[in-house]
């Protein structure tokens, strides 16, 4: 091959290539924009009776890995108001927070992603907040369930594509095999 048609190779795909690689590292501007709705959205106000039966059935098995009562009752109450809010599977959120982080909310990854959900630390400078708010349990949750109900409408409900974008391994199985096996063993809510 000449340069010549080297070079046009590059310059067309050069581009595709690096806007998929951000894409797939969670930069893409349209959800920039829902991750700004989120964060503006109302508290949620749900049934007390519907947020028992979640406790109930979810409280028991955190204990094993979250000790603090105090967190685990906000984290599980912030799970399922922002599962409820996206219309998220509630026992999803808790794989991909099981898988994510082991729900150590001071998890930080090798790529830089911080907490419970693994949000990657470019956010808060987009989104005009803080760095330690990626540590709270309720942004965090807040905006993992938003890039999550992404890449789910994106894949249109295909849990296994949208699972692989999430977490940047488009084309991989082992992060969405894991993520699923752990909702079909662990956080299963009906």
């Amino acid at each position: 091959m000449s340069a010549g048609v080297l070079s046009l190779l590059a310059a067309v795909l050069l581009p595709l290539c690096c806007t998929q690689a951000l894409a797939d590292r969670q930069q893409d501007p349209e959800l920039g924009k829902l991750l700004q709705q989120a964060l503006k959205a109302d508290a949620c106000f749900e049934d007390k009776y519907e947020q028992q039966v979640w406790l109930a059935a979810m409280e028991p098995k955190l204990l094993r890995v979250m000790q603090d009562e105090a967190e685990r009752a906000e984290l599980l109450h912030h799970v399922h108001c922002e599962a409820r809010r996206l219309k998220l599977p509630p026992g999803l959120v808790m794989a991909v927070i099981d898988t994510e982080s082991r729900f150590d909310r001071w998890a930080v990854s090798s790529a830089g992603a911080v907490g419970l959900m693994q949000i990657m630390p470019f956010w808060p400078q987009q989104l005009g907040m803080t760095n330690a708010q990626l540590v709270r349990i309720p942004q965090n949750v807040r905006m993992g369930c938003t890039i999550l109900k992404f890449y789910l409408d994106r894949e249109k409900g295909d849990y296994t594509r949208a699972l692989a974008r999430y977490n940047g391994s488009v084309g991989r199985r082992n992060y969405s095999d894991q993520v699923l096996g752990r909702l079909a063993r662990r956080w299963q809510y009906d």
